[in-house]
């Protein structure tokens, strides 16, 4: 049997789609109007009235965009540090938080108060970059790879995460012979991919849209990585938007593309890998950010509860 509505839900619940529909829209709409205007020759956007499709379809922007040399480094500079940081950030998050994650660690109080004392401070920018100065990395690619190696926040994620995974299942595969590095690799790992994705997303999204690494570090603009390109092109853009009518190929002949027109290209050159990457790790990911914030919560020392052994009695 079906229930009737009362009048004042019906009211409700058109009011609530009728929010989430505009609420949805809102957030859409900008990233759609700069996929439109990196599709529109930039001539032709300059003249207003774009807003739904592009009026004078062409690809002319990403063409420009991917044959511009410094445009093309940076993207290779950004797709490397990136990967690197992800695999080398997630070895040597794992290994810390593996090894004080063992209740039976010798010095784990010391190591624990240690790691957790020294994210209280900050020396500043100056004295960082002085470090950064005095170990060569201020003119290095490895300047966006090793300082963000350690990550304390994904550090407790993990640490927490590997807590919970019952100590029995270490300790059975040390009897039969495992070393810490088979049981991280064969058991923790495994039991702990929810987590790995998010900090996989976490890592991946901060490395590739860091810019202020290589605009204030980074001494070689040679290696700058393509968030820092992207920000000096859009912060040399004036504030009233005088934009070049155009400009010329290496042959002279005047193009329809402007600068407006190749910053969108741009954008959306840095934004598309993401898009396309987040479906694929969503699932993962929602479910690696309830699971972390659940046993964030649960402390690594607490001791597990006893899971009852049920014995095998042979009759009589």
């Amino acid at each position: 049997m079906k229930i009737k509505e009362s009048r004042g839900r019906k009211i409700f619940k058109a009011f609530n789609y009728t929010f989430l529909a505009l609420l949805g829209i809102a957030t859409f709409y900008p990233f759609w109007y700069v996929l439109i205007a990196s599709f529109n020759t930039g001539r032709d956007f300059m003249r207003g009235g774009v807003w739904i499709w592009p009026r004078a379809f062409t690809l002319e922007n990403y063409q420009m965009a991917f044959e511009d040399p410094t445009i093309g480094t940076s993207l290779l500079i950004s797709v490397s540090a990136t990967i690197l940081s992800i695999v080398l950030g997630l070895i040597v998050t794992a290994l810390a938080a593996y090894a004080l994650s063992i209740k039976t660690l010798p010095g784990k109080t010391f190591m624990n108060f240690f790691w957790y004392f020294t994210t209280i401070f900050g020396g500043g920018m100056v004295p960082y970059y002085m470090v950064l100065r005095d170990l060569k990395l201020t003119s290095s690619f490895w300047l966006y790879v090793i300082p963000g190696l350690y990550s304390f926040y994904n550090f407790v994620l993990l640490r927490s995460n590997f807590a919970t995974i019952p100590g029995e299942l270490r300790e059975s595969a040390q009897l039969d012979g495992a070393n810490d590095w088979t049981i991280l690799s064969r058991i923790y790992l495994p039991l702990s991919k929810p987590i790995l994705a998010t900090l996989t997303l976490f890592i991946g999204v901060g490395k590739w849209n860091d810019w202020f690494t290589g605009a204030y570090y980074q001494s070689k603009a040679a290696l700058y990585p393509a968030a820092t390109v992207l920000q000096k092109i859009l912060s040399e853009a004036t504030a009233s938007s005088q934009i070049k009518a155009g400009q010329e190929t290496q042959l002279g002949n005047v193009t329809s593309f402007t600068s407006q027109s190749l910053q969108m290209a741009f954008v959306m050159i840095l934004t598309m890998p993401i898009v396309v990457i987040y479906p694929f790790l969503q699932k993962y990911y929602v479910k690696g950010v309830m699971v972390g914030s659940a046993r964030s919560a649960i402390s690594s020392d607490r001791p597990f509860p006893s899971f009852p052994i049920i014995k095998a009695v042979a009759p009589v």
